[in-house]
């Protein structure tokens, strides 16, 4: 319904209540999207041809949106209901050795677990680094000549941890990389071209909610990746009846049914505040809210495991409190009106640019209240 043209207007466009720093979880619905959402309701609910046309050709800005960010063509793009979904079309393609670490988000490691299960033609190669961080060094040390394929994430779930898709394809040469961009995707400058397949979500920091998945495939994938759930809309020209043509050469081969057009709405809009915006712009903004929050965990000692560097980093900053002080700390945090994520015992601070000084404020009260009681 608008657009946002300079960066101060997207800051203007966060428009909740104070204390809400998980946007690595879930990122509450920017105006613009919900704006969007609601009026193209409203076009499906008339049962009008052009109306219905009118949503449908949300799908095509939002491919040439994903395509903009990622430096490619829109044909190499295909909307997904989920970043699972285009992994899952990306990894069942697959043969010979996949590396991936053991500690990557759940939708890398089930799909690959489930394939090599189910087709026995994938054979996957587990990284266990010590921090959890996959780096290039540990991908070089773990290579062998069956690898095939290395699959990570943009940036780490659990830690921050940003990975150099340039370093990494240096490492692998030919090798396939496939990359989950959910947690860095128009957040962070990044070489996508330097990888094969990204996949993402708009449910995150996009703001965009559920159903507004998407994946890209480079040429090398188009070649490589042999598209196992291609469902009935995976193929060229009209609906496939009476009898079943082959799948099609473009990304649209990895795709099931008809798309959501309602999500590709709102995944438009929200790429578009993006793109308007710019990358750069924004990831600068991240950098300096991710330092915000590093600046208060040393100020109260309590230790950080995401990297310092901020090219290695983006929104997520992880936090490692002694065990006897997770506890405690968390209830402070809730206590102040702040949501974060805690899991095994660190907590995951999540900021996005439009995080204001309000709850910076909070967030540092929680910490000096969580101090004062420490016991050493």
């Amino acid at each position: 319904m608008f657009g946002v043209t300079d960066l101060e207007s997207y800051l203007a466009s966060f428009d909740g209540e104070p204390g809400y720093l998980d946007w690595a979880a879930f990122g509450p619905l920017s105006p613009a999207v919900r704006s969007e959402a609601q009026g193209d309701t409203e076009l499906l609910g008339s049962g009008r041809r052009t109306s219905i046309a009118l949503v449908a050709d949300h799908v095509r800005e939002a491919r040439e949106l994903v395509a903009e960010l990622i430096g490619a063509d829109a044909a190499q793009v295909v909307l997904q209901p989920s970043t699972t979904y285009g992994l899952m079309h990306a990894i069942y393609g697959l043969a010979g050795g996949l590396m991936l670490g053991r500690g990557e988000f759940p939708s890398l490691t089930v799909a690959a677990t489930r394939a090599s299960e189910a087709l026995g033609s994938l054979q996957l190669q587990w990284l266990e680094p010590a921090d959890g961080m996959i780096t290039p060094e540990v991908v070089r040390d773990a290579l062998t000549d069956d690898t095939r394929a290395v699959a990570v994430s943009l940036v780490d779930f659990r830690t921050g941890y940003r990975a150099d898709l340039s370093a990494l394809r240096d490492i692998i040469d030919d090798r396939l990389l496939i990359v989950d961009a959910t947690q860095g995707f128009g957040m962070v400058d990044a070489d996508y071209l330097a990888a094969d397949v990204v996949c993402g979500h708009g449910y995150k920091w996009l703001r965009a909610g559920r159903g507004t998945g998407f994946a890209w495939f480079g040429d090398r994938a188009l070649e490589r990746i042999a598209p196992v759930l291609s469902g009935f809309r995976g193929v060229e020209g009209e609906l496939p009846v009476d009898n079943v043509p082959g799948p099609a050469t473009s990304a649209q081969a990895f795709s099931v049914a008809g798309d959501d057009t309602l999500a590709a709405a709102r995944l438009a809009t929200a790429l578009r505040e993006i793109a308007d915006v710019g990358v750069a712009s924004i990831a600068s903004e991240l950098t300096a809210r991710a330092s915000d929050v590093m600046f208060f965990a040393d100020r109260y000692e309590i230790p950080v495991v995401t990297p310092r560097e901020p090219e290695r980093r983006a929104g997520i900053v992880t936090l490692e409190p002694a065990a006897q002080d997770a506890g405690p700390l968390a209830a402070s945090l809730a206590n102040h009106g702040l949501t974060v994520t805690t899991r095994a015992g660190r907590i995951r601070v999540a900021p996005h640019v439009g995080t204001g000084a309000d709850t910076l404020r909070l967030f540092g009260d929680a910490l000096a209240a969580f101090a004062s009681t420490r016991v050493w």
